[in-house]
């Protein structure tokens, strides 16, 4: 009771009617995953200087006791937030609590000597955008990745299962030559698996080069050090990020909005899915599996309402502004610096937290939905004015120069019965006999093309 209380108290539904999307995400956007990768970045950076540059200071740890150093970030725990928490209500900046807090933790540790090392040559960009970074990487490739391939691999089996099932397609909303519901599944796969493709190209780029981008602070404690190169070597083998050589204080967030932008075109692929399903449903195409309990309106006993595709379509509206907002506002910093972009990060969880509830969603409604067979076949028999199309143009091979008036005048805006379109296939007598059986066998069912086969292409 006290859960449910808690979570209608919440502004936002991602932390209280979507909760499972805080517990999925809540690791790698929430306020204590930044502060946990906060840490684990200045860490790695001390780890990077004992390993890499020559310093008496430096030089006094036993590198065998590494461990124990980096135990600071791989233990990080809920006691690790409220300390630094605690730490911030003192000096109102979030990163220099961090500083501190590992200033004194390696003094509780007896390596009061490193103390002066944490943080040095830093300004608090470099471990934000390191932080805001891994943060995203990881996020990406544990969570909305894993998901979005579920969601392409989902609608790619639909499509092998029924790459057979003949269904009258529709272009403009009107009857059309036909297709199968394997090939229509087919196209979103491929198309879910390019735009996820497209996501995974992007290099998620960090820097590390001090208060304006020129290296200035540590470049004067140590001269004689090719910072460029070695900052390059810290954010790829000790972040694992790709590096950014040229910036302003801040990284340019340009890699955050081709995320951003990606997530988007693959919302609207998912939100295109969920228009095609809830028409189809509307059609009765697709019958939805009642289940027990379920209520689908207040006054309707009867109704089984497509609403998984509906909420679909609201979550990913709230994932595409959030998007557009981002990828609007982060490229631009005045000068050098300012904190609005600071921010606006905070909101990256809330992409892509709706992305991913919008994701549930659709495949909580495809569980649901059953191809209906039966009316599939009867809405093909009722149409065989689409065979209109593959007549016009058997005779448009045979010179006929007026075949698509001839089958217009005979077809358009009309009920056109099977004996109709087998009369007139009879009564072509140009034809090659095989030409002319071709299209006397022909059904709007079997009148598909290489649909069947297209529903096989394999994708990556």
């Amino acid at each position: 009771m006290e859960k449910q209380i808690f979570e209608s108290m919440t502004l936002c539904p991602l932390d209280g009617r979507y909760s499972g999307i805080k517990e999925a995400l809540g690791e790698y956007f929430s306020e204590y995953a930044l502060v946990k990768y906060r840490v684990f970045v200045e860490i790695q950076w001390l780890k990077f200087l004992i390993e890499n540059i020559d310093n008496e200071i430096l030089a006094k740890f036993d590198k065998s006791e590494m461990s124990r150093i980096e135990s600071i970030s791989k233990d990080f725990n809920s006691e690790s937030f409220q300390a630094i928490k605690d730490i911030e209500a003192t000096t109102r900046h979030d990163v220099k609590a961090v500083e501190y807090f590992i200033g004194r933790t390696l003094k509780e540790m007896g390596y009061d000597y490193l103390v002066s090392f944490v943080h040095i040559g830093c300004t608090s960009e470099d471990i934000n955008n390191t932080s805001y970074a891994c943060m995203l990487k990881y996020g990406l490739k544990d969570v909305w990745l894993l998901k979005a391939k579920e969601v392409a691999h989902t609608i790619d089996q639909w499509a092998k299962e029924h790459k057979d099932d003949a269904m009258l397609a529709h272009t403009h909303g009107q009857p059309a030559t036909p297709t199968t519901i394997g090939k229509e599944f087919k196209v979103y796969a491929y198309r879910f698996m390019s735009s996820i493709e497209n996501i995974e190209n992007i290099s998620i780029k960090a820097k590390f080069n001090g208060a304006t981008g020129n290296y200035s602070a540590i470049l004067t404690a140590f001269p004689d050090v090719d910072w460029q190169k070695m900052a390059k070597k810290f954010v790829e083998d000790y972040l694992g990020l790709a590096f950014n050589p040229l910036t302003t204080q801040i990284e340019s967030h340009d890699y955050t909005c081709h995320i951003l932008d990606g997530i988007r075109h693959f919302n609207n692929v998912l939100a295109d899915l969920d228009v095609d399903m809830w028409l189809y449903i509307s059609m009765e195409y697709f019958k939805q599996i009642p289940v027990q309990g379920e209520v689908g309106s207040s006054t309707m006993p009867h109704k089984v309402n497509p609403i998984r595709f509906e909420n679909s379509e609201a979550n990913i509206d709230m994932s595409n502004h959030i998007c557009v907002a981002l990828s609007n506002k982060l490229p631009k910093s005045r000068m050098q610096r300012d904190l609005s972009d600071s921010s606006s990060q905070r909101n990256l969880g809330l992409a892509v937290g709706y992305s991913l509830q919008a994701m549930n969603e659709t495949l909580n409604g495809l569980a649901k939905c059953v191809v209906n067979k039966e009316k599939l076949a009867a809405d093909l028999n009722e149409k065989w004015e689409v065979l209109a199309e593959p007549i016009q143009t058997m005779l448009r091979k045979y010179g006929v120069p007026d075949a698509y008036d001839t089958l217009k005048a005979l077809t358009r805006g009309k009920n056109i019965s099977k004996e109709d379109i087998l009369k007139f296939a009879e009564s072509l007598e140009m034809l090659t006999q095989a030409d002319k059986d071709t299209l006397v066998n022909m059904t709007p069912a079997s009148y598909i093309g290489l649909a069947d086969l297209l529903s096989d292409i394999n994708l990556k």
